[in-house]
């Protein structure tokens, strides 16, 4: 892989990072509705200790560097939270560095490989009303763009403005999953927090 694929992992995982402390309030604000209200409170904890430590990552390559974040949000964020996005950013790694390129293709495998974490360590499905409900439509929207040649750019549009219309769209869903499930058909009518962070 090259500086660039680097450059271009970082850049993402920066926006990530920078979004959850700044939309902080918005998620905990969406979490309470049905939940326990700590999902941006949690985010944004340990999205912090990843731009605090963001100089002392090593940088050999996308996939260590993958590892590193992930280890640094596992450390930080509690709750249900740290494990699934540890574990997402994990897998991504894991998927990086069975690639020798940073193609569209390896960007879909990470996706994947994220996706399948949440659902083993979260044991939640498409339809549970979670972050799954919009990263998962999105991925395959990316990979049919990704077949008909679309360039990058037009690439990143379609991602973003699915993950926006599936996480709008969680507001439809019982959630089964979570604190949230605990509130029953009271879920419905307000999307899903870690949903619309994907989506953010």
């Amino acid at each position: 892989m090259t500086s660039t694929d680097l450059e271009n992992v970082e850049f993402v995982v920066r926006s990530i990072a920078h979004t959850a402390v700044e939309k902080e309030q918005e998620f905990g604000d969406l979490d309470a509705v049905v939940g326990d209200g700590d999902l941006g409170y949690s985010l944004a904890r340990g999205f912090e200790k990843v731009l605090t430590d963001w100089d002392t990552f090593k940088r050999d390559d996308p996939a260590t560097f993958l590892q590193q974040i992930a280890l640094a949000i596992s450390s930080r964020i509690g709750g249900t939270s740290g494990p699934l996005w540890g574990t997402a950013f994990l897998r991504a790694s894991a998927a990086a560095k069975a690639s020798g390129t940073m193609d569209g293709a390896t960007v879909v495998a990470m996706l994947r490989g994220a996706t399948d974490g949440i659902k083993a360590r979260g044991n939640a499905e498409l339809g549970d009303k979670t972050l799954l409900d919009a990263i998962v439509p999105a991925t395959d929207e990316l990979e049919r763009e990704l077949s008909k040649g679309t360039d990058a750019a037009g690439c990143l549009k379609v991602f973003c403005d699915t993950a926006r219309a599936a996480a709008d769209a969680t507001s439809s869903l019982e959630a089964r999953r979570g604190r949230a499930s605990y509130s029953g058909k009271r879920s419905i009518g307000s999307p899903d927090a870690g949903a619309v962070a994907i989506a953010s």
